[in-house]
Parts: C-alpha cells; structure tokens; sequence
C-alpha cells in the first residue's frame, strides 16, 4: 500500500499525453502544487510506468496516438493492482455529452475538456484523491482486521504454550508487516520466546527476557512500554497483557516504526489481550489436570501386594486431551493367601465417573472379603449399578483370582479387554467374555486357568489399545505382538506407554505380573 495514498498531502502523479505543449502545462500546474509528477507520451509507456511503479493517480488524454484513452482507463481498472488509482481524462476534442458519458462509464474518475482552467483541473485532481486515498485507508484498515481476526483465531485455537506464543509473534507480525516476538511463562515457570523474522535484536536471550519480566509488576489489562526500556532493543515497543494478578504477563514485542500510529497500537492492544486470555485457559486448563490427575492418583492404590513368587507393576496414563477425571482403575487386593485381581473402567470423563470408580472398587472388595466367587462379585455389582447409576454407571471389569499355591488363576470378565497371557509359546488373550455392568443381563461362570511359572499376564484398559481411524481388534493385536515375557516388567510397562500410549483422547490403566518359578 503506498503510504502517500492513505496519508494526504502531496501524491505521485502520472501524465500521459503525447502534446508536450499539453503535457508542459498540466505537468507545471500539478508541481507548482506540491506533487511528484512522472511523464509519458503513449499508452504503452504509461501502462510500463504502472506496472514497475505505484501512483496514486492518472492524468490521461483521450487521444494517444497508439492506443484510446478508453482503452488505457478500461486497461487500469481491470488489473487488480491498479484498479483503485484515479483516472481523470483530459480531452482536446470534447465535442458532444455522449463523450463525457463514454469515458466516465468506461471507468473514468473524472472528465474534463481542454482549454480547462488551472483550478479546475487542480480541484478535480484533490477530489478525486480525496476518494481515493479515503478508500484506500479504508481497504488498509479492513484488510489488516482481517489479519487480526485470523491471527485471534489462531491464538484461540492454540493448545500448549509453545503454540500460543508461536501463533502470537506471526499473529503480530502479519497484522503490523513487521518482525515480532511473544514472551509468555509456562505454568513450569519456563519463559517462552518465540521470533518471527531475521532482525537479531527482536530474538533476545531467553535469560534476559525472564529478567526483564520478572522486574515487571502491570496490573490486569493492557500496558504498552515504550521504546527505550527493553533491555535488548531500545528501539522497540513492547505490549504486556495480564488477565489476573497472579498470571504472568503476556508480552508482544515490534519495533517502534510499526507501532507509531494509535491504530497500529490499537490493533498491538487486541492481540497481547486475545493471547493473555488463551493463556488464561491453558493455564486453567493445566490447573485443572493437575487436580484431576491428583484426584485420580489419590483414589488408586498407593502400593501394590509384595509377593517374591508373583512380582507386578502397575501405569496409569491420564488422557492426554482430558482436564477432566477419568474412570479407569486397578485394584489388588489379598484373600486368605490368594490374590484378587481387577482392572476396570466407569464410562465417561467426569466427578461422576470418578465417584462411581470409587464406589465400584470399594464395593468389589467388600465382596470379595465376603468370600463370594468371581462371577457373584460381578452380578452383586451390576446390581448395585443398576439401582444407583442407572445412566451413568456402565462399566467394563476383568477379575483374576490368583492362587500361587495351586498355580491357577480364575478370570471372569464383564465386556473389557481380555487378560493377555504371554509365555514361552507366545503371547495369547484369554478367551473370556460377559456383558459389561450397570445393564442387568446374564453372566457366565470364572473361567479356571493355569499359571505356570514363567507366565506374564497382562491387564489393562481400552485406552492402550483404543485409537482414532483403527479397530478395536486391529489395536489389541498390535499390543499382542508388541509384548515379551523375558522383558523386565517395568521396561515392558514403560515401553508400551512410550509406544502405545502417547497423545491418547482416553487414560490408560495397565498391571502387568508374573508367576516366577
């Protein structure tokens, strides 16, 4: 956008007629008015001039001698990057209305005939560059609050602190045409520095940016610093945003050239407020998990049973898409020498979800401490899911009943994913199956099993297995033929959370044990 052509005062003028005599005269008028004036005598040197130049308006003869001044408006207009210039025609052989009518509807800004009177013609040329610097303020303005609303969006739409400061500094540099830097603080207390551009001054040290923060004290709103008070530019503006007290700032950093004018820092204002408040979210966001993932770790079992015959190691992953809590659980629980095994998961992201996880895993042992068989615990806790969770209480539940005396184990499951069992002859699931809980349908018996020594049995939930554009079963063959039985079990458990279980939308609980000889 040529600057003279939002601005007023003098402009860059283009005049083409192939008269000297007439061209010296116009020519004359327009610098003795204080504008830059470029001379052509045909329509091909006029239409070069306009491709390698800008002008903020065109003073054209209708008769030139190698093409109409028709034509050369018509020509202007129809490019893009001329269309908005001004053409005020200029006629030594205005004879009839119709001529006037021709040019002004051709695309003409303004007609007029020669002889034509220095004022007139001057006058004609400040109207005409009164709409068109007016309009092209206005394209300008419009086009950068498109800018704006585009780099908002993608503020919005950020979902970690590196993507937010990232969408903030091109965010800025697009809607001011400059290079920018963002500075936010991660809730880990890590100063983010992101840079857009090549200018080295605007990619500070990150130490030095975290100083200069620090010695900051903006209250909640928006504080623009001048320039002359960042420590590693002095020649750039700097704007802080805060939504709360206790929130570091938001800081947006330009140089002082594309933050002089009260739009440009008007339009600075909006973006350092749209990034505090994103950052706002992330950090509730990141408060949030970290409650619920408390929550959720408080309502798991702290330790697990040693036993030297049957050593095992437990994971949960909370969702990584998730602020909320989740239903998934593990249980282990000793009975008169033997051990009993759950792994489960309560549908749904929520307090509720959670509550009813609680209420379900202390029910299950209050059961199971009664002496009742694996399939009369399931039935016992379908009922009670049945009378008070009768829409929010569908779970998924596998039991194991270990007896390492014996070397047996009974499974019974309720609609979740099967035991693995992995041993010298590979890795298998147990084929057992039952309707999930909280429905009210029919259940088998405990399937008995062996557990010979050197069996590893692996349990966990749907989110291990579980991802977007892939089944169900093509996910628990792929954990199939992932596992090992001669893996240490905390480097197995490790591994298929580092390779399973990564930017999952569902948490994972997952118990791994194994019978030693």
């Amino acid at each position: 956008m040529n600057p003279t052509a939002m601005g007023g005062g003098p402009a860059r003028v283009l005049v083409v007629d192939d008269l000297e005599a007439s061209r010296f005269i116009a020519c004359s008028w327009l610098r003795r008015s204080g504008h830059t004036v470029v001379e052509a005598t045909t329509a091909a040197e006029a239409l070069v001039a306009l491709e390698a130049d800008s002008f903020d308006l065109v003073l054209l003869d209708v008769h030139l001698p190698d093409m109409s001044g028709y034509d050369v408006t018509e020509r202007i207009k129809a490019d893009p990057r001329t269309s908005s210039i001004p053409v005020v025609m200029l006629s030594a052989t205005y004879i009839e209305p119709e001529d006037k009518v021709v040019g002004l509807t051709r695309g003409a800004d303004a007609y007029l005939a020669e002889p034509v009177d220095p004022g007139e013609l001057l006058a004609n040329v400040e109207a005409a560059l009164r709409y068109h610097r007016a309009r092209a303020l206005a394209e300008h303005l419009a086009a950068r609050l498109t800018r704006l609303t585009t780099a908002t969006l993608a503020i919005n739409a950020a979902t970690t602190f590196d993507a937010l400061a990232q969408a903030a500094s091109i965010g800025a540099a697009e809607v001011l045409d400059t290079d920018a830097t963002a500075v936010l603080t991660a809730p880990s207390g890590a100063v983010r520095v992101v840079t857009t551009g090549a200018d080295p001054r605007l990619a500070p040290d990150p130490a030095d940016v975290e100083r200069w923060m620090s010695s900051l004290t903006p209250g909640i709103g928006v504080t623009v610093v001048e320039a002359g008070a960042l420590p590693w530019d002095p020649a750039a503006v700097a704007v802080l945003a805060r939504t709360k007290l206790r929130r570091p700032p938001i800081g947006i950093v330009v140089g002082s050239r594309s933050a002089a004018g009260d739009d440009d820092r008007n339009l600075l204002r909006q973006l350092a407020q749209a990034a505090a408040l994103a950052a706002e979210g992330l950090h509730t966001f990141a408060e949030e998990h970290s409650l619920a993932l408390t929550l959720q770790r408080s309502l798991l079992p702290r330790t697990l049973p040693r036993r030297p015959e049957l050593p095992m190691t437990a994971r949960y992953v909370p969702a990584s898409s998730n602020a909320e809590i989740g239903g998934d659980f593990y249980d282990v629980t000793e009975l008169d020498g033997q051990l009993l095994i759950a792994i489960g998961d309560v549908c749904g992201h929520s307090i509720e979800a959670a509550t009813v996880m609680a209420e379900v895993r202390h029910t299950l042992r209050a059961y199971a401490v009664e002496g009742h068989p694996l399939a009369e615990i399931l039935r016992r806790v379908d009922a009670l899911l049945q009378r008070f969770h009768p829409f929010s209480g569908l779970t998924t539940m596998c039991l194991l009943q270990v007896d390492l005396e014996a070397g047996t184990m009974a499974v019974a499951n309720a609609g979740h994913v099967p035991p693995l069992v992995v041993d010298d002859s590979g890795a298998h699931y147990v084929d057992v199956r039952g309707p999930l809980l909280g429905i009210g349908l029919q259940r088998p018996e405990a399937t008995p099993l062996r557990l010979p020594p050197g069996t590893t049995v692996l349990l966990t939930t749907d989110g291990l297995v579980e991802r977007p554009g892939m089944d169900l079963d093509e996910g628990m063959e792929t954990l199939r033929a992932t596992v090992s039985h001669t893996e240490d079990m905390d480097d197995l458990a490790d591994r298929l959370i580092a390779e399973l279980g990564q930017d999952k939308r569902d948490d994972i609980a997952l118990l791994v044990l194994r019978r030693l000889g």
